[in-house]
């Protein structure tokens, strides 16, 4: 049984918790230009809150993976404050702009398109959306209307081979199968519960759980949404959490993907502020609520490969611990920790593992949801759950963006690495979301895990990182764009080359027009990864971008 050890000493300075908090409203622009060309400090104290505002002048000068700001740092702080400054200004008319195309999206398809729409005005039939019903259809379900399975009888008889010990379901980057379920279930994810519970039973033939709305802390909503399934009700050998991505429209999701404050854990690295908070792991309001939520003392570190005793799964000291506390001070238990993910969907899992006694688990996600997918198992160490643990078969992101640093990665790697991978970051082309936050020789955020990275011609690639890896990269801008004329050519004609599953329709044709200007957000379109899975093939020798 392999272990790694860390017990905190309160007397170390490396255990006090660091933090680094960007807030883009709390200046204007003479005082970030300030902050970007200088080292003024009072300037700078209007956008970032750190931990130790003592030592901030000397980290100015400072920088690395320590946290230190470099004027490298500063650049990039700056970018992201402009963006987000930007996306806060767009926020209300992207949600109501978003809302509106929805409603025209299910009112043209509710009514059989424009034809069909003119009959039932005709004899007065005109059909009316309702959002959150069965029919009602989210913008990232119109633009990819696939819902059946690639490999369903496939998936069936590995899960029935692998409860009986064969080789059958297998986590490994060349399981098609899973692959498959996992970004079907990343692309359900964005759909309503009455959407998923429908497709999960009706169309792939498997049982429905739960869907959850939980408390989004950065966005001061109910937002983070993730839903569960089992391959059977009874004696099911496997259960999958989906986590919901980035919404085409909403301006916090697109806020959260560029946002650069972190929190550091102690000994284990630091993490993306803003997707703890998603998960409901604390406040940047209060940010001892993260030390809170998220450390324990004394706490033994075991990998993967270790053995676990039978038996039901308990209160670990972790979760007395979140019951205690919340944003406020008040206690977080029932009411604040019912409504956020970890703790919503760490119950539920509890309760589904002690009652399919050899099923195991798959997180997945895309976009954001790929964050939460992998930030999930990472708090299921940290809180010392090796009984959950033994029992996670994988974890599959697509497009996700870069969630700490090399510390967090190097650590995460011990427990996902033994004695078999269990987590595989899925990367299509030009896609800009796994490209952010920025990440250079010195700076913060950085990947880990083994990245399938997919061309536009859909040829697979096992690399440690994805090319041209921060998208603003010079020698790539020409790729990029013959890249995107090439997606939009193909978009045209893939329902004759590939078959009628692979056409797409004005809304994926009109993503890749976008594209022709910003080829890293067409490319992040779930239709691309769902043909990688499906269409994609080796690579014998490295490829280039195209």
């Amino acid at each position: 049984m392999a272990t790694t050890q860390f017990k905190p000493n309160s007397s170390s300075t490396s255990d006090i918790s660091r933090y680094l908090i960007v807030r883009p409203q709390n200046g204007g622009i003479t005082d970030l230009v300030r902050f970007l060309v200088s080292t003024d400090k009072a300037s700078a104290a209007k956008f970032i809150e750190t931990s130790d505002s003592d030592t901030y002048a000397a980290e100015l000068l400072g920088g690395g993976d320590d946290g230190g700001i470099t004027p490298d740092h500063r650049w990039v702080i700056f970018v992201s404050i402009i963006v987000r400054k930007i996306i806060s200004v767009f926020g209300k008319p992207m949600e109501w702009s978003g809302c509106l195309f929805e409603f025209f999206l299910n009112f043209m398809s509710d009514n059989g398109g424009m034809l069909g729409l003119l009959w039932n005005l005709l004899h007065g039939k005109v059909v009316m959306p309702h959002r959150g019903s069965e029919t009602f259809i989210s913008a990232i379900g119109h633009l990819d209307g696939r819902i059946d399975l690639y490999t369903n009888n496939s998936l069936v008889e590995g899960i029935s081979e692998s409860a009986l010990g064969g080789k059958g379901l297998q986590s490994e980057s060349g399981n098609r199968v899973l692959m498959d379920l996992c970004m079907m279930a990343s692309k359900l994810a964005y759909e309503n519960a009455k959407v998923v519970s429908n497709v999960v039973n009706y169309h792939w033939k498997m049982h429905f759980v739960d869907f959850y709305d939980c408390w989004n802390d950065y966005q001061k909503d109910m937002s983070t949404q993730v839903f569960i399934l089992c391959d059977k009700p009874k004696d099911a050998n496997l259960i999958l959490i989906s986590f919901r991505g980035t919404e085409p429209f909403d301006a916090d999701d697109w806020s959260t993907d560029f946002d650069y404050s972190w929190y550091e854990i102690p000994r284990l690295g630091k993490v993306h502020m803003g997707f703890l908070e998603a998960l409901g792991l604390g406040n940047r309001a209060n940010a001892s609520t993260f030390q809170s939520l998220l450390q324990v003392n004394d706490t033994i570190f075991t990998s993967s490969n270790a053995s676990t005793s039978e038996g039901s799964f308990t209160e670990s000291k972790a979760e007395k611990i979140g019951r205690d506390h919340s944003s406020d001070g008040n206690k977080l238990i029932p009411d604040m920790v019912e409504m956020t993910a970890y703790y919503a969907v760490r119950s539920k899992l509890k309760s589904l593992l002690n009652e399919h006694k050899t099923a195991k688990f798959i997180v997945t996600g895309h976009s954001l949801g790929g964050a939460l997918a992998i930030l999930f198992p990472t708090v299921l160490v940290l809180h010392e759950e090796r009984e959950i643990m033994q029992r996670l078969l994988g974890v599959y992101t697509y497009g996700q963006p870069r969630v700490g640093n090399r510390q967090l990665g190097r650590f995460m790697e011990d427990h996902l690495d033994l004695p078999v991978p269990k987590y595989f970051r899925v990367v299509y082309c030009n896609d800009l979301v796994p490209r952010l936050p920025y990440d250079d020789k010195t700076f913060l955020y950085k990947h880990f895990g083994e990245c399938l990275y997919y061309n536009s011609l859909y040829i697979e690639q096992k690399v440690d990182e994805e090319p041209n890896r921060n998208y603003f990269g010079i020698l790539y801008l020409i790729p990029e764009y013959i890249n995107a004329v090439w997606e939009l050519i193909r978009s045209l004609i893939m329902g004759y080359t590939h078959g009628p599953e692979y056409k797409e329709g004005w809304l994926s044709v009109g993503l890749r027009v976008v594209g022709l200007a910003i080829p890293g957000i067409s490319a992040h379109s779930p239709t691309n990864y769902v043909n990688s899975v499906r269409l994609g093939r080796d690579c014998a020798i490295p490829m280039a971008t195209l």
